[in-house]
């Protein structure tokens, strides 16, 4: 078991003390613990010398729970989940907030909490303010974590996209591995996001005016978070979907030179049958010139047959080259049309944007009955 402590004092960056020092009066300490299961019995004895509940400090290590909210009283617990290091993976951090003392606690090493450890000890901003706004500060860190694999993940469905409309087929093994990614990742933001909300609310002395604002700017980034895996799922669903269609075009285009190919042949193995029967008075049978001209018949049969194929369009491969052109037009036009003020924006900024509209279309409507007037 891994123990390291920080002290805390007003306007001044975090200093490393022993995890048995006493702080202060006027300072709080933080103290940072990794443990494994094997470590259960001597986590349980710490966290009644810290005066923490041992059934929560034991779970922490011994059991994995979705985010949530525990109120103790003197103490409050806070479980968050939070992304490994190397691949996307969840690990439970379980986090003890008291008057003096905030206590994390999970099974491995922790990005989230590196980041801010170091960032306290070497910048007083993030050092300034009360246990609960570190332990904001803390949640914030992870739940961006969260928002930069999503941005990470827009720039791979790009990729999936074009893998889907070549139907490559090494397609289907990696959207499953995203959609793998994302579940992950839901699994622990919508509960994450209810934790925030129920903190930015929170009645608790424990938690300061400061502390719940800074939850609140949390609450909105797990918001964002949840919003971007909800779109990333649809944008997988849409992206399978095209993939379906390009392989249903792929096999359209097999079964479609397979038919040509089949409709050129099947006159020509007719009149090959027909000449192929043992009558020994079949026409043309006993003449030298006959199977010139039942040849050149032949071949102007297939000659008749691609041609009404070519007429139809059947032999024209698909191109994006002139959609992409309208497209691109339309767009220009787009660009190009002119710019429009709508009047009166600074007078009525605080007004609802619907009584802008009815607000300017009054203000026009009463310019001719003034001028009446005077």
């Amino acid at each position: 078991m891994l123990i390291r402590s920080l002290l805390f004092e007003p306007g001044e960056c975090a200093v490393e003390i022993e995890p048995d020092s006493e702080p202060p009066e006027s300072s709080w300490t933080w103290i940072d613990i990794t443990a494994g299961p094997e470590d259960a019995d001597e986590l349980t004895g710490l966290a009644q010398q810290l005066g923490l509940d041992s059934l929560a400090a034991r779970d922490a290590v011994d059991d994995v729970d979705l985010p949530k909210v525990d109120d103790f009283g003197a103490s409050i617990l806070v479980v968050l989940h939070g992304l490994g290091q190397d691949r996307i993976e969840n690990y439970e951090l379980g986090c003890f907030l008291s008057e003096r003392r905030l206590v994390t606690i999970h099974d491995r090493r922790s990005p989230s909490i590196d980041a801010l450890w170091n960032g306290v000890r070497t910048r007083p901003e993030l050092a300034s303010g009360s246990a609960d706004e570190t332990l904001a500060r803390l949640a914030d860190v992870v739940t961006r974590r969260l928002i930069s694999v999503l941005d990470v993940f827009d720039n791979r469905n790009e990729e999936l996209i074009q893998l889907a409309l070549r139907a490559d087929p090494d397609f289907l093994s990696e959207i499953m591995a995203v959609r793998a990614d994302l579940a992950v990742l839901r699994r622990s933001v919508h509960p994450q996001r209810e934790v925030f909300d129920i903190l930015r609310h929170s009645t608790s002395p424990l938690i300061s005016d400061s502390g719940r604002r800074r939850f609140s700017d949390v609450f909105d980034i797990a918001s964002r978070a949840a919003e971007g895996v909800e779109g990333g799922r649809s944008a997988l669903a849409e992206t399978l979907d095209a993939y379906r269609g390009a392989e249903a075009r792929k096999a359209t285009e097999v079964t479609k030179v397979l038919t040509i190919y089949a409709a050129v042949m099947l006159p020509l193995t007719a009149i090959t049958g027909f000449f192929g029967m043992n009558f020994i008075d079949l026409p043309l049978i006993h003449r030298q010139w006959g199977w010139i001209l039942v040849s050149g018949f032949m071949a102007l049969v297939a000659i008749l047959s691609l041609g009404v194929f070519v007429s139809l369009g059947w032999t024209r491969r698909p191109s994006g080259r002139t959609a992409g052109a309208l497209l691109g037009r339309g767009l220009i036009e787009a660009a190009r049309t002119p710019v429009q003020l709508v009047g009166a924006v600074f007078e009525i900024s605080t007004m609802p944007l619907r009584s802008i509209a009815g607000t300017v279309t009054r203000a026009h409507r009463s310019k001719p009955a003034q001028t009446s007037e005077e």
